[in-house]
């Protein structure tokens, strides 16, 4: 059985029939524009000691501030680093593309805006191992550096910014729908055909969906050298699972602008994955949607026929004040703890609580308000226009 200790992992033990035991690790990272981050990130990947770590491949979209020049550079640091020009520049194409090219037993998905503990990937294998699930991820931590990130981060931990999702819980083991990033089972992941290049604002939500349904006998799939590998045989649960121990922590966007734009993506991808998988309809995707609809309708109502006396004027206040509301209870859960778990630049350039209750706020009205708008944006595409992208 795999075992994360670092005596275990020692490379000075290493021989062939001990790495024989260890499932060899393809790490897959696309990009654009990630000068800032991708060294680090890099970095941290090859300061494993997991000893089967094989390859990673960063699946650039065209980048023009240097990424590539950083990449090549490290490529010839320390072969395993292997680019790739994603002519398509979006994710999902990019990670078909690292999916073609790899050759580890597991694919590992990360993203260049996100921290890694150095055990990552030995905790992502061993999930993997002793979970039978085809697909295994840590929580989405939040991290800042500046004060909107840090307000951001905080929403995230109110289910008025998370809407209850497993995979926003640290604390949480267990199965689940999605998962952040993943490592998967490579040859299961071929199995369902990656994934979904027309998902690419959805594609993790709806790659695991299909993963779920696809009932794939991990067991039967041979390895590259068309053996089925013996840590595959247990595997016959394909199911996603999220594991406590394994820590990843997310850099939310850095704007109002950004972030709105990208909850408003979200939507659209919502809408999009319900239109596909109608049988895996989830509340948790649509709530934003439908309390928004809600809200919106009674106000209708109550401004064409007042002598109904719906009170949907007079709620408006108290939705705009119960965002901030939440922001403070939120804001003091945290607040001894925030150096430690969310603050990532200097100390002294840790915002105050009054910066960070004001921003929370703003992100707690933002996130469903764009998650509502991306999903009735898409809507409106495919019930009015006849357009849908699937």
């Amino acid at each position: 059985m795999y075992t994360s200790s670092s005596q275990s992992l020692n490379p000075q033990r290493l021989n062939e029939q001990y790495l024989k035991a260890f499932p060899t690790v393809s790490i897959a990272i696309p990009t654009y524009n990630e000068s800032a981050n991708i060294e680090r990130v890099i970095q941290t990947f090859l300061s494993t000691a997991y000893p089967n770590l094989i390859e990673i491949f960063i699946a650039d979209g065209g980048s023009t501030d240097g990424t590539q020049e950083i990449v090549k550079r490290l490529s010839l640091e320390d072969p395993k680093v292997k680019l790739l020009n994603n002519t398509q520049k979006v994710q999902a194409p990019g990670l078909n593309l690292i999916l073609e090219n790899s050759t580890g037993d597991i694919f590992l998905r990360a993203d260049a805006h996100s921290d890694y503990a150095l055990d990552y990937i030995e905790r992502c294998v061993e999930a993997l191992l002793e979970s039978d699930a085809v697909n295994v991820g840590g929580a989405q931590r939040f991290a800042a550096k500046t004060a909107f990130q840090a307000g951001v981060a905080l929403a995230s931990k109110s289910f008025l910014g998370n809407g209850g999702a497993k995979y926003r819980n640290p604390n949480y083991d267990g199965y689940a729908e999605t998962v952040y990033l993943g490592c998967f089972w490579k040859n299961a992941l071929l199995k369902v055909s990656g994934y979904n290049v027309n998902a690419s604002i959805n594609e993790d939500a709806e790659l695991n969906i299909r993963l779920i349904n696809s009932n794939v006998d991990i067991s039967k799939i041979p390895n590259q050298n068309g053996k089925v590998n013996q840590y595959l045989i247990c595997q016959k649960n394909k199911s996603i699972y999220i594991s406590s121990k394994i820590c990843v922590w997310y850099y939310s966007r850095k704007t109002w602008n950004s972030l709105y734009l990208q909850y408003f993506k979200y939507g659209r991808g919502r809408y999009l994955t319900t239109t596909k998988h109608s049988d895996k309809l989830q509340l948790r995707g649509q709530l934003p949607f439908l309390m928004m609809s809600i809200t919106l309708f009674m106000l209708f109502v109550d401004l064409l026929f007042p002598q109904l006396r719906v009170p949907a004027i007079e709620l408006i206040p108290f939705g705009l004040l119960l965002p901030f509301i939440e922001s403070i209870r939120v804001n003091l859960k945290f607040h001894n703890n925030f150096n430690t778990e969310i603050w990532r630049s200097k100390e002294k350039e840790n915002p105050s609580f009054l910066i960070r209750w004001f921003f929370c706020g703003v992100a707690l009205i933002t996130m469903p308000t764009a998650h509502f708008s991306g999903y009735a944006y898409q809507l409106f595409r495919h019930k009015v226009l006849r357009i849908c992208s699937w």
